[in-house]
């Protein structure tokens, strides 16, 4: 049965009459379920007072009634529309205010709810609701190094076979299935692999017709995801061999990695570790290859708060993660990352990811 009294007393905080949430990581996380709504509006209101309701297309339902939910349900079919269901749901629960999830909500449903309740005022309280899951309890913690260690194991797998002549697409596929045969429930993300001038795209796509190099680097940007929680790393080989450029280059960004460690630690914040890091870039003969900000918070969504950037005065917690993945990128030439993901402690923080960082020539 879920736990709905998070959201119920974030509405009385904001002073709204109620929060919404839409399919995604809040609402998998408080329905204890996951949920896809594609075009079609599937949401649950919870008032600062009384009971919930849904709104849920007619096809879930009987995936609905696993989650054992206490309130109204109004659904609706493909056939007729959801209208009729927003205006039940008006008569039942006559709201003034709704808090929302900004990220997440379309706009075609927010205006459903303001066609059926043309004096609703919607409020993005993104940061307040997805602030509630911005401290990973225990059981967070432990799905996210469940998560790491399969893509870990992985990327182990893939690069021991890494060889010149083959393609970025053969070895991206390759990465995929080593996640799976490690494990991976799904994967985080589509993963990135990028060799040579790729690598200097910090989303790259893996292309079908590019052969890799010696000398080559070898971007790979992945993760796993395991019980609800993605990881989210990056390592940069080089491929037969490396240039003193190649070394100098990385060079600076693993120190920049590791100015990202030094600087973290309770109550400082999101600007002063990217101020750390991006400083330590900045210093450096390669200003100009700059393209990102250092980092994202990591938990159920892969990109979540704390958001690692210069500007961003949110303190940093314990048991916040973040990933720390400062790179260089030289378009027409080379790219390198280095990603870690970050737990937060009480004196510091620690690294979930162990995947060894220093320089490692593969392929030979």
């Amino acid at each position: 049965m879920p736990n709905l009294s998070e959201y119920r007393q974030l509405a009385k905080d904001m002073s709204v009459d109620a929060v919404a949430l839409v399919p995604g990581p809040n609402f998998t996380r408080a329905l204890g379920k996951p949920f896809m709504s594609h075009e079609r509006p599937f949401v649950v209101v919870v008032p600062g007072e009384g009971s919930p309701a849904a709104i849920v297309p007619n096809l879930e339902l009987g995936s609905w009634d696993l989650v054992e939910f206490e309130g109204a349900v109004f659904d609706w079919f493909d056939q007729t529309g959801y209208d009729d269901a927003f205006a039940a749901l008006a008569k039942h629960m006559p709201l003034t205010s709704l808090a929302v999830e900004g990220q997440v909500m379309r706009v075609f449903v927010s205006k459903a709810f303001t066609n059926a309740l043309p004096d609703l005022r919607i409020v993005d309280a993104e940061r307040e609701i997805s602030g509630l899951r911005i401290i990973k309890t225990e059981d967070d913690i432990a799905a996210l190094q469940a998560a790491i260690d399969i893509s870990e194991r992985a990327l182990e797998r893939v690069i021991a076979d890494v060889r010149v002549g083959q393609t970025e697409l053969q070895i991206e596929q390759a990465l995929i299935q080593a996640l799976f045969a490690e494990g991976a429930a799904s994967l985080a993300f589509s993963p990135i692999v990028a060799a040579g001038d790729n690598s200097a795209r910090p989303h790259g796509k893996a292309r079908a017709d590019y052969q890799i190099k010696p000398g080559d680097a070898l971007l790979f940007d992945f993760g796993a995801r395991k019980h609800g929680f993605a990881a989210d790393i990056t390592r940069t080989f080089f491929v037969e061999e490396v240039s003193d450029e190649g070394r100098a280059v990385y060079d600076t960004v693993l120190r920049a990695n590791l100015a990202g460690f030094k600087a973290c630690r309770p109550g400082v914040t999101a600007h002063d570790i990217d101020d750390a890091v991006i400083g330590v870039l900045e210093a450096s003969p390669y200003a100009d290859r700059i393209r990102t900000k250092t980092g994202h918070g990591l938990g159920r969504d892969v990109h979540e708060a704390p958001y690692i950037m210069r500007g961003n005065d949110q303190k940093i917690l314990p048991g916040m993660v973040w990933t720390n993945e400062p790179g260089l990128y030289a378009l027409d030439n080379f790219g390198v990352r280095i990603e870690d993901d970050v737990l937060v402690t009480g004196d510091g923080c620690r690294s979930l990811t162990h995947f060894p960082k220093d320089l490692t020539i593969i392929g030979r």
